[in-house]
Protein backbone atom coordinates (compact mmCIF):
# COMPACT_ATOMS: atom_id res chain seq x y z
CA UNK A 1 0.00 0.00 0.00
CA UNK A 2 2.72 2.51 0.78
CA UNK A 3 4.39 2.38 -2.32
CA UNK A 4 1.08 3.02 -4.63
CA UNK A 5 1.74 6.24 -6.63
CA UNK A 6 -2.09 6.22 -7.95
CA UNK A 7 -5.27 4.48 -5.63
CA UNK A 8 -8.82 4.11 -6.59
CA UNK A 9 -10.65 3.60 -3.18
CA UNK A 10 -14.65 3.28 -2.28
CA UNK A 11 -16.08 2.69 0.74
CA UNK A 12 -19.53 1.15 2.15
CA UNK A 13 -20.65 1.98 5.58
CA UNK A 14 -24.41 0.92 7.35
CA UNK A 15 -24.23 -1.93 4.90
CA UNK A 16 -26.02 -0.43 2.41
CA UNK A 17 -24.10 -1.34 -1.50
CA UNK A 18 -22.41 -4.19 -2.79
CA UNK A 19 -18.93 -4.40 -3.93
CA UNK A 20 -18.65 -3.65 -7.86
CA UNK A 21 -15.06 -5.27 -9.15
CA UNK A 22 -13.56 -3.01 -11.75
CA UNK A 23 -13.59 -3.78 -15.34
CA UNK A 24 -11.71 -2.72 -18.39
CA UNK A 25 -8.41 -2.63 -16.55
CA UNK A 26 -5.46 -3.04 -18.39
CA UNK A 27 -1.99 -4.80 -16.85
CA UNK A 28 -0.26 -1.84 -16.44
CA UNK A 29 -3.27 -0.64 -14.02
CA UNK A 30 -3.18 -3.77 -12.63
CA UNK A 31 0.28 -3.28 -11.65
CA UNK A 32 0.75 -0.23 -10.77
CA UNK A 33 -2.74 1.30 -9.07
CA UNK A 34 -4.35 -0.07 -5.72
CA UNK A 35 -7.81 -0.41 -5.26
CA UNK A 36 -8.95 -0.11 -2.08
CA UNK A 37 -12.98 -0.52 -0.25
CA UNK A 38 -13.43 0.75 3.30
CA UNK A 39 -15.72 -1.59 5.05
CA UNK A 40 -17.35 -1.31 8.63
CA UNK A 41 -18.28 -3.87 10.89
CA UNK A 42 -21.91 -4.01 9.55
CA UNK A 43 -21.18 -4.00 5.87
CA UNK A 44 -18.81 -6.88 6.29
CA UNK A 45 -21.27 -8.90 8.03
CA UNK A 46 -23.74 -8.19 5.76
CA UNK A 47 -21.54 -9.28 2.29
CA UNK A 48 -20.39 -12.46 4.14
CA UNK A 49 -24.05 -13.49 4.93
CA UNK A 50 -24.31 -12.71 1.02
CA UNK A 51 -21.68 -15.35 0.60
CA UNK A 52 -18.57 -12.93 -0.39
CA UNK A 53 -15.72 -13.47 2.07
CA UNK A 54 -12.75 -11.55 2.55
CA UNK A 55 -9.83 -13.85 1.46
CA UNK A 56 -6.69 -14.63 3.84
CA UNK A 57 -4.98 -11.45 2.08
CA UNK A 58 -7.51 -9.19 2.62
CA UNK A 59 -8.91 -8.95 -0.55
CA UNK A 60 -11.85 -9.75 -2.52
CA UNK A 61 -11.47 -9.82 -6.24
CA UNK A 62 -9.19 -6.37 -6.76
CA UNK A 63 -10.41 -4.66 -3.76
CA UNK A 64 -8.03 -4.32 -0.74
CA UNK A 65 -10.73 -4.32 2.04
CA UNK A 66 -9.74 -2.13 4.95
CA UNK A 67 -12.08 -2.92 8.33
CA UNK A 68 -12.58 0.02 9.82
CA UNK A 69 -13.59 0.48 13.57
CA UNK A 70 -14.52 3.22 15.90
CA UNK A 71 -16.37 5.78 12.94
CA UNK A 72 -16.61 9.21 14.19
CA UNK A 73 -20.48 10.42 13.00
CA UNK A 74 -23.12 8.49 13.58
CA UNK A 75 -24.47 9.40 10.28
CA UNK A 76 -23.01 7.27 7.99
CA UNK A 77 -23.09 9.67 4.92
CA UNK A 78 -20.63 11.92 6.91
CA UNK A 79 -18.54 8.90 7.97
CA UNK A 80 -18.42 8.18 4.42
CA UNK A 81 -16.92 11.47 3.58
CA UNK A 82 -13.55 10.69 4.99
CA UNK A 83 -12.55 8.22 2.54
CA UNK A 84 -14.07 10.75 0.15
CA UNK A 85 -12.42 13.71 0.74
CA UNK A 86 -9.70 12.79 3.10
CA UNK A 87 -7.74 10.60 0.05
CA UNK A 88 -4.62 12.68 0.79
CA UNK A 89 -4.28 11.60 4.42
CA UNK A 90 -5.28 8.17 4.15
CA UNK A 91 -2.66 7.79 1.30
CA UNK A 92 -0.32 10.16 2.23
CA UNK A 93 2.05 8.38 -0.82
CA UNK A 94 0.15 8.35 -3.22
CA UNK A 95 0.16 11.11 -6.13
CA UNK A 96 -3.25 10.63 -7.58
CA UNK A 97 -6.26 8.91 -6.35
CA UNK A 98 -9.74 8.21 -7.90
CA UNK A 99 -13.02 8.05 -5.67
CA UNK A 100 -15.65 5.74 -7.00
CA UNK A 101 -19.24 6.05 -4.86
CA UNK A 102 -20.37 2.48 -3.64
CA UNK A 103 -23.09 2.22 -6.06
CA UNK A 104 -21.24 2.90 -9.04
CA UNK A 105 -18.39 -0.10 -11.08
CA UNK A 106 -15.30 1.91 -12.59
CA UNK A 107 -15.20 0.17 -16.07
CA UNK A 108 -12.48 2.51 -17.59
CA UNK A 109 -8.64 2.11 -16.67
CA UNK A 110 -7.66 4.59 -14.24
CA UNK A 111 -4.93 5.43 -16.01
CA UNK A 112 -6.38 6.39 -19.05
CA UNK A 113 -8.73 8.18 -17.00
CA UNK A 114 -6.07 9.74 -15.38
CA UNK A 115 -4.67 11.12 -18.83
CA UNK A 116 -8.17 11.57 -20.22
CA UNK A 117 -9.10 13.83 -17.35
CA UNK A 118 -5.86 15.05 -15.83
CA UNK A 119 -3.10 15.13 -17.49
CA UNK A 120 -4.46 16.20 -21.65
CA UNK A 121 -5.84 19.49 -19.66
CA UNK A 122 -3.36 19.79 -17.23
CA UNK A 123 -5.63 19.95 -14.54
CA UNK A 124 -5.71 18.81 -10.83
CA UNK A 125 -9.16 17.94 -10.35
CA UNK A 126 -11.89 16.55 -12.24
CA UNK A 127 -15.23 16.08 -11.18
CA UNK A 128 -19.02 15.88 -13.06
CA UNK A 129 -21.26 18.40 -14.09
CA UNK A 130 -24.48 17.69 -12.42
CA UNK A 131 -27.39 15.99 -14.86
CA UNK A 132 -30.47 17.44 -14.00
CA UNK A 133 -29.74 21.11 -12.22
CA UNK A 134 -26.92 23.71 -12.78
CA UNK A 135 -27.67 26.04 -9.35
CA UNK A 136 -26.80 25.41 -5.75
CA UNK A 137 -30.20 27.12 -4.82
CA UNK A 138 -32.41 24.82 -6.97
CA UNK A 139 -30.66 22.12 -5.36
CA UNK A 140 -31.22 23.00 -2.04
CA UNK A 141 -35.28 22.97 -3.06
CA UNK A 142 -34.44 19.41 -4.72
CA UNK A 143 -32.70 18.44 -1.57
CA UNK A 144 -35.58 19.37 1.05
CA UNK A 145 -38.56 17.43 -1.74
CA UNK A 146 -36.79 14.38 -1.41
CA UNK A 147 -35.93 14.29 1.73
CA UNK A 148 -32.51 14.05 1.42
CA UNK A 149 -31.89 16.24 4.37
CA UNK A 150 -34.31 18.01 6.59
CA UNK A 151 -36.13 21.55 5.66
CA UNK A 152 -34.72 23.21 8.78
CA UNK A 153 -30.82 22.39 8.18
CA UNK A 154 -30.78 23.23 4.22
CA UNK A 155 -32.66 26.38 5.59
CA UNK A 156 -29.49 27.06 7.44
CA UNK A 157 -27.10 26.11 5.06
CA UNK A 158 -28.31 28.61 2.15
CA UNK A 159 -29.26 31.44 4.39
CA UNK A 160 -25.41 31.25 5.25
CA UNK A 161 -24.29 31.01 1.84
CA UNK A 162 -26.74 33.94 0.66
CA UNK A 163 -25.28 36.41 3.23
CA UNK A 164 -21.78 35.21 2.47
CA UNK A 165 -22.46 36.58 -0.93
CA UNK A 166 -22.76 33.12 -2.79
CA UNK A 167 -24.41 34.05 -6.38
CA UNK A 168 -27.00 32.67 -8.23
CA UNK A 169 -24.90 31.93 -11.48
CA UNK A 170 -25.49 28.60 -12.98
CA UNK A 171 -22.26 28.37 -15.02
CA UNK A 172 -18.72 28.83 -13.42
CA UNK A 173 -15.96 29.66 -15.85
CA UNK A 174 -18.22 28.05 -18.65
CA UNK A 175 -19.38 25.08 -16.70
CA UNK A 176 -22.29 23.92 -14.85
CA UNK A 177 -21.51 25.69 -11.26
CA UNK A 178 -22.86 22.40 -9.59
CA UNK A 179 -21.29 19.31 -9.34
CA UNK A 180 -21.97 15.44 -9.08
CA UNK A 181 -19.42 13.75 -7.67
CA UNK A 182 -20.01 10.40 -7.56
CA UNK A 183 -15.97 10.02 -9.13
CA UNK A 184 -13.55 12.89 -8.33
CA UNK A 185 -10.05 12.37 -9.70
CA UNK A 186 -7.46 14.58 -8.20
CA UNK A 187 -3.96 15.10 -8.33
CA UNK A 188 -2.64 15.39 -4.88
CA UNK A 189 -1.23 18.95 -4.95
CA UNK A 190 -0.88 21.10 -1.88
CA UNK A 191 -4.22 23.47 -3.32
CA UNK A 192 -6.34 19.98 -4.39
CA UNK A 193 -5.36 18.96 -0.60
CA UNK A 194 -6.92 22.23 0.91
CA UNK A 195 -9.90 22.67 -0.97
CA UNK A 196 -11.06 18.68 -0.15
CA UNK A 197 -9.78 20.00 3.93
CA UNK A 198 -12.91 22.89 2.96
CA UNK A 199 -15.21 21.13 1.50
CA UNK A 200 -15.15 18.20 4.59
CA UNK A 201 -15.40 20.93 7.15
CA UNK A 202 -18.70 21.97 5.00
CA UNK A 203 -20.36 18.97 4.84
CA UNK A 204 -19.59 18.72 9.02
CA UNK A 205 -20.91 22.20 9.29
CA UNK A 206 -23.84 22.18 7.81
CA UNK A 207 -25.84 18.91 5.45
CA UNK A 208 -24.02 15.84 4.46
CA UNK A 209 -25.17 16.62 0.89
CA UNK A 210 -21.91 17.36 -0.76
CA UNK A 211 -23.39 18.99 -4.06
CA UNK A 212 -24.39 21.82 -1.83
CA UNK A 213 -21.39 22.71 -0.41
CA UNK A 214 -18.87 22.57 -3.18
CA UNK A 215 -19.66 25.47 -5.33
CA UNK A 216 -19.45 27.52 -2.25
CA UNK A 217 -15.74 26.19 -1.11
CA UNK A 218 -14.77 26.58 -4.70
CA UNK A 219 -16.14 30.00 -5.18
CA UNK A 220 -14.61 30.74 -2.04
CA UNK A 221 -11.46 29.70 -2.62
CA UNK A 222 -10.54 32.05 -6.07
CA UNK A 223 -6.73 31.42 -6.21
CA UNK A 224 -8.31 27.24 -6.89
CA UNK A 225 -7.06 26.54 -10.89
CA UNK A 226 -7.03 23.82 -13.04
CA UNK A 227 -10.71 22.22 -12.48
CA UNK A 228 -11.96 20.06 -14.94
CA UNK A 229 -15.59 19.94 -14.69
CA UNK A 230 -16.57 17.47 -17.49
CA UNK A 231 -19.53 16.35 -18.68
CA UNK A 232 -22.10 14.24 -18.04
CA UNK A 233 -21.82 11.65 -20.84
CA UNK A 234 -18.23 11.11 -19.86
CA UNK A 235 -19.18 10.45 -15.78
CA UNK A 236 -21.97 7.96 -17.48
CA UNK A 237 -18.72 6.43 -19.90
CA UNK A 238 -16.63 6.13 -16.62
CA UNK A 239 -19.06 4.31 -14.57
CA UNK A 240 -21.79 1.77 -13.97
CA UNK A 241 -24.29 3.12 -11.61
CA UNK A 242 -25.64 0.61 -9.96
CA UNK A 243 -27.98 1.64 -7.14
CA UNK A 244 -28.16 1.26 -3.53
CA UNK A 245 -29.05 -2.32 -2.78
CA UNK A 246 -30.31 -1.86 0.90
CA UNK A 247 -30.84 1.30 3.24
CA UNK A 248 -27.48 1.87 5.23
CA UNK A 249 -27.54 1.12 9.03
CA UNK A 250 -27.20 4.42 11.18
CA UNK A 251 -24.36 3.52 13.93
CA UNK A 252 -26.22 3.96 17.34
CA UNK A 253 -24.52 7.04 19.92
Amino acid sequence: MESCKAVVSTCAFGGGDDLYQPIGMSESSLKKVCFVAFWDEITLASQEADGHKVGDDRYIGKWRIILVKNLPFTDQRLNGKIPKMLAHRLFPNSRYSIWVDSKSQLRRDPLGVLEALLWRSNSVLAISEHGARSSVYDEAKAVVKKNKATPEEVAVQIAQYRQDGLPEDKRFNGKKALSEASIIVREHTPSTNLLMCLWFNEVVRFTSRDQLSFPYVLWRFKEFRNINMFPVCTRKDLVNSMGHIRKAKPLTS
